[in-house]
């Protein structure tokens, strides 16, 4: 028998108080067990349910006592059959006192375990604590619940609790409650456990864990501050993505009657000479090679050890520096966290007094880690201390790793604070979208935060393990809709919605989206093109072509879609030098003022480009450089069209970057045109 890595009993109150959240509770416990099948297949799981209807234990029947207690399934490996009961939970009809589950669950595990056996064992109690607890023969209720929670630390158990309150009632009785939460209290001090209180049914999924991850150290040794001084620390994983278990690939070339096939699918690779098909190349024939530029330049297995960073093992301080000056999105990768080496107090002296002085000056630490050795990189990170606030628990830091100049990517947006005032947003809508942040808060004062990340599931792995226990069943099943549940997750909630919909609809109104009609061309007979204005489009809307320069028949549109290209910065400088060459094109090639209209419409919008990328410069300078040249070429009939039509230079008002006056704006094209007599 393969040994117990963890043995789980249940204790579920199924009494009428619950009814509501049993849907709930049905598949959250259903979840537990899906997983544990799937990542540990050795571990057992128990089902006890109090407040219900029948009495089915092994107690009552030995000494009485213990009504309304049903042993739904005994403690044993993990199965389809515990799976299908979860999912069929009764409901009961009288109110449950935890405490008989509890005294039922604790002997059921000293029956079935000797102490001798290594493995967890644990109660897992979920129950609202609404109902009383009967008064016990002798002492008190806190003498009797000091006396099982002693005895289930000597057993080697554990015991956490949830309680799931939810918004509670009138009918609800105080006194009540707070008697069991004092009583709770006992045997999570006791026991060293955790006892949970929850208001959302969404987090009963990640309350109650699923899976048990073992703790592995990732650096065991010295933080070193300096070659005379260093700290003896521990570092673990704080957070790791949880990533789909991993699917094998399975034959059916066994035979069907042998229970010991494995079903194991063997890949093998060959590499075979361009020139000769039918000829296999052996390793030592085979080197990678690396494209530089036209040709492909081999590199060898030698030459590749020889090249790689092998640093020294450690981790050491470079440096401190103020909080403020690392920012929270150059974290990287997940999180660690450093802990004092256990049971050296010395060690534990100083995380705690480097961490609070840190603490006090807004510091944070920078430092170089190298896990192991023969790794081929270091990594550096920022270290923030983490002060507990318990008795019991070290103080600490977190690590997160910081990128390499490589590892960030740019990108440059121009700020509000650089456009025309128009074009900012005025007091009303600044007022509305605050109110549809406060309204929208999923942290209100004076209730449970939703979605806490503690709490909150991964709904796309939660609905892969549902189906999984599905296909076990039925080979054909279909892939059922998303559960309600997990659905709340993903979408906003329905109620908060629809009790705040004048605020969001204020917000709507206040930031209202026009259409504005997009110039299509079409071709007419004789190879001309005509616009139409009759189909409204976003002017934001781009061919489905990206566009890779500026052309004769659309200028404009083309230099907004390459202006706001994203995928490398030259785009900008290359829309901006080619529509200054379009714009000499066209007033160079008029024919009595023919080109003008157009060339004004690419100055208008290469005006507007260069203040959204801020370089108000290089649009001053090119309208003070074409007009300069219209002078001297003898085109002063289209400086006058520009005076017309109030085009001016870019002025502080509109960039911040520009070194152009109001009034130089205003009156450049009226100075620079001569009088003509």
């Amino acid at each position: 028998m393969p040994p117990i890595k963890d043995a789980v009993l249940l204790l579920l109150d199924v009494g009428p108080s619950m009814h509501s959240v049993l849907p709930e509770i049905e598949k959250a416990c259903s979840l537990l067990v899906e997983k544990k099948m799937i990542y540990s297949k050795s571990d057992e799981v128990g089902i006890v349910l109090f407040g219900a209807e029948d009495t089915d234990n092994e107690l009552t029947t030995e000494i009485g006592g213990y009504q309304h207690v049903v042993v739904l399934k005994k403690i044993k490996v993990v199965d389809g059959d515990i799976v299908e009961a979860l999912q069929q939970l009764p409901r009961g009809t009288t109110d449950g006192d935890f405490l008989d589950a509890v005294i039922i669950g604790m002997d059921m595990l000293i029956k079935k375990f000797d102490q001798t056996i290594k493995g967890k064992k644990r109660l897992c109690l979920i129950t609202n604590a609404k109902c009383p607890i009967k008064e016990p023969d002798e002492g008190t209720k806190e003498e009797q619940v000091t006396i099982i929670a002693k005895q289930l630390t000597a057993h080697g158990m554990k015991m956490e609790s949830i309680i799931f309150r939810g918004k509670l009632g009138q009918d609800a009785n105080r006194e009540i409650m707070d008697e069991n939460d004092r009583l709770l209290n006992i045997f999570s001090k006791e026991t060293s456990t955790r006892l949970l209180y929850l208001e959302n049914p969404i987090s009963l999924f990640g309350a109650l864990k699923t899976r048990n991850i073992t703790l592995v150290t990732i650096f065991r040794g010295d933080l070193e501050i300096r070659p005379n001084l260093s700290i003896k620390v521990m570092v673990y994983k704080k957070t790791a993505q949880e990533k789909f278990p991993t699917l094998k690939k399975y034959s059916n070339k066994a035979p069907p009657n042998d229970q010991y096939a494995k079903h194991e699918l063997k890949t093998d690779y060959e590499h075979k000479s361009c020139e000769d098909r039918d000829k296999v190349l052996p390793p030592h024939q085979r080197i990678k090679g690396y494209a530089y530029g036209p040709q492909i330049v081999p590199i060898s297995s030698a030459h590749w050890d020889a090249f790689k960073f092998k640093p020294e093992k450690g981790v050491k301080l470079l440096g401190f520096t103020d909080s403020s000056n690392v920012f929270r999105h150059h974290y990287m990768k997940d999180v660690c966290v450093f802990l004092p080496q256990p049971g050296n107090t010395r060690a534990m002296l100083a995380v705690s007094a480097l961490a609070r002085a840190m603490k006090e000056k807004d510091k944070v630490a920078i430092l170089r880690c190298v896990w192991r050795k023969g790794q081929s990189n270091a990594i550096i990170g920022v270290l923030t201390p983490n002060l507990s606030d318990k008795e019991n628990i070290p103080d600490s830091f977190y690590l997160n790793v910081l990128p390499f100049a490589e590892d960030v990517r740019e990108f440059q947006f121009p700020s509000f604070s650089n456009f025309p005032a128009s074009w900012q947003p005025n007091e009303q809508q600044l007022e509305a979208a605050a109110n549809l942040i406060k309204t929208l808060d999923l942290a209100p004062h004076g209730q449970e935060e939703v979605l806490l990340p503690d709490f909150t599931t991964n709904p796309v792995l939660e609905r892969f393990y549902r189906f999984l226990e599905l296909k076990s069943k039925d080979p054909d099943v279909a892939v059922p809709p998303i559960d309600e549940t997990l659905k709340k997750i993903t979408e906003p909630d329905a109620d908060l919605l629809l009790q705040n919909k004048s605020v969001i609809d204020s917000f709507c109104r206040s930031f209202e989206l026009k259409g504005q009609p997009l110039k299509k061309s079409r071709r007419l007979w004789g190879g001309k093109r005509s616009s139409t204005n009759d189909e409204p489009a976003n002017v934001i809307e781009k061919a489905s072509v990206e566009v890779e320069k500026i052309g004769d028949l659309t200028p404009a549109q083309d230099f907004e879609a390459l202006i706001s290209r994203r995928d490398s910065p030259n785009w900008v400088v290359k829309a901006i030098d080619e529509m200054k060459n379009k714009i000499f094109d066209l007033v160079e090639d008029s024919h009595e003022g023919d080109n003008y209209p157009k060339a004004l419409e690419c100055l208008v919008v290469l005006r507007k480009g260069c203040i959204l990328v801020q370089e108000p410069k290089q649009f001053n300078d090119f309208l003070k450089h074409i007009c300069k040249f219209c002078r001297e070429n003898r085109l002063h009939s289209f400086c006058q069209y520009l005076a017309s039509k109030d085009l001016t230079l870019i002025s502080k008002t509109e960039a911040v970057d520009s070194d152009v006056t109001d009034e130089e704006a205003r009156c450049f094209l009226v100075k620079s045109e001569p009088k003509v007599e």
